[in-house]
């Protein structure tokens, strides 16, 4: 997945979940995807919690988590 690939997945808008990042057409946040696989859930697991994704809608949030971490 390219970076253009991740950025036509995720939405920032400040009228929907308060401007945090989420995936395009869903109110599923982006901090949620990465706490679950933080806290070890597979992405079948995911998946199967938010029927209304897709494997690429993970990889996207993933990605994005990386390149906007600050550490």
């Amino acid at each position: 997945m390219s970076k253009a690939d991740w950025r036509s997945r995720i939405a920032i808008d400040p009228q929907i979940c308060h401007g945090q990042p989420c995936i395009r057409g869903t109110r599923i946040m982006l901090s949620i995807l990465v706490d679950c696989i933080a806290n070890g859930d597979t992405v079948e697991e995911i998946l199967s919690a938010y029927p209304a994704l897709r494997r690429e809608d993970i990889q996207a949030a993933v990605r994005f988590a990386a390149q906007t971490k600050t550490a």
